[in-house]
């Protein structure tokens, strides 16, 4: 089965086309097309032993972009595909799905009206993902689409894990509560360190770190998150490329007062202009970071010790939610890239029974590893996520569910 990943973002647009099989899958094509919305948009493809296809256009909006993809995705030169009607299903990301979605469902117009409703829970993301899902309706009318959410692997959090200590009346009228983010990888990189390590996930008690420009730390007993960094919006939790994670709501109050801000003036500093950004003053690479601090850059050092701290404290805490912990796992850009970022973050885990290898740690990039000594009683890893294979995994599963209902009732009929 051919399956085309979309990940719309507010002007981008990922993508992935997967050939799924029960055995194996293999990656056929992947690309970006950036800066949508403007005349010099940039649509990057690439394919395995071809040389890339890049190029600069006009690009109006998100079906323009899809038409892009499709376009190359067919090229006799670029292409992977002889026809559009290769593709068998498509598999979209959505940021949010509020208290409707459980799991990965099937699109239909219930599916879209629900996706609608929670876009003032996710104003930046869910009117792109609903933009894709309602392009590939109009140009690919007859091929089914599937909505994975970002927030459905958090639904199994307790009400005292999730609600904020409010009135309760702004839950009931607003959905105010924590609903957490990047539910995808959490899944993802528990299920496969679990596999790697040879340990039963029904039967262990995991942390796992997502550390990018967006960093999220979720507590998974047997399987189940039971409590996870970010909140209402993903600016709760650690300190992130731009975003501040925790902070004081006094200082948002005592800001917009002393700075004259409003509500879409402190929403973009403590979105945009926050965390390692605002740390250090220069960078919300964390690559940047490592190289300044190696030059002897104080506020560099700052920033990255800042950002380990945090993600320490997290671990701590959720060792005590879930009553001891088996197994750390570090996955995204900075948890699978940046060995001096795990070095902080496991310097003093000794409590914990971490005995982190620091040796082995240095200069380990972008490979699945055990990180710890064969003595740590918790193990720690890190560990690639494919959150576009969790997408085409659960598309498939749905679509081929849906053809075996509808050839059961076929029969039933007959």
């Amino acid at each position: 089965m051919k399956i085309l990943v979309l990940n719309c973002g507010s002007s981008s647009l990922k993508y992935q086309v997967l050939e799924m099989g029960a055995n194996e899958n293999t990656l056929l094509a992947k690309g970006l097309v950036e800066r949508i919305g403007s005349p010099n948009a940039c649509h990057t493809h690439k394919v395995d032993e071809r040389e890339d296809y890049k190029v600069e256009k006009a690009i109006a909006n998100h079906t323009e972009g899809i038409k892009s993809v499709l376009d190359i995705l067919t090229d006799p030169v670029y292409g992977v595909l002889y026809s559009l009607s290769q593709i068998d299903a498509v598999g979209h990301r959505v940021a949010h799905g509020g208290e409707y979605f459980f799991k990965s469902v099937a699109v239909d117009a219930d599916v879209i009206e629900k996706i609608e409703k929670c876009c003032e829970l996710a104003p930046l993301h869910n009117p792109a993902n609903l933009t894709g899902i309602k392009a590939m309706a109009e140009l690919m009318p007859d091929v089914p689409q599937v909505a994975v959410f970002d927030t459905s692997f958090h639904q199994s959090m307790p009400d005292y894990a999730y609600m904020y200590a409010l009135d309760y009346s702004y839950y009931e009228k607003y959905k105010i509560r924590r609903f957490g983010f990047h539910g995808t990888s959490h899944k993802y990189v528990a299920e496969k360190a679990c596999r790697l390590a040879g340990m039963r996930l029904d039967k262990t008690k995991l942390i796992t770190c997502h550390l990018g420009n967006g960093s999220s730390i979720t507590a998974i007993d047997c399987g189940r998150s039971v409590d996870t960094s970010m909140g209402f919006t993903p600016v709760e939790g650690v300190t992130m490329g731009t975003r501040s994670g925790n902070l004081d709501i006094g200082v948002v109050t005592f800001l917009m007062e002393k700075e004259g801000l409003d509500a879409a003036g402190i929403n973009n500093l403590v979105n945009k202009q926050s965390g390692l950004q605002g740390l250090s003053g220069f960078s919300s690479d964390c690559r940047d970071l490592v190289d300044a601090e190696k030059s002897g850059y104080n506020r560099a050092k700052l920033a990255l010790a800042k950002l380990a701290y945090d993600i320490k404290k997290y671990i701590g805490a959720y060792a005590a939610v879930l009553n001891g912990v088996d197994m750390i796992v570090f996955t995204g850009g900075i948890g699978e890239n940046s060995d001096r970022v795990r070095e902080l973050v496991c310097t003093g885990l000794d409590y914990l029974g971490v005995d982190f290898d620091f040796e082995k740690n240095a200069g380990t990039r972008g490979v699945d590893v055990v990180l710890s000594k064969p003595s740590s009683k918790v193990k720690v890893m890190a560990v690639t996520t494919n959150e576009e294979l969790v997408i085409a995994t659960d598309t498939m599963n749905i679509v081929n569910a849906l053809k075996e209902k509808a050839a059961q009732n076929e029969n039933d009929n007959n």
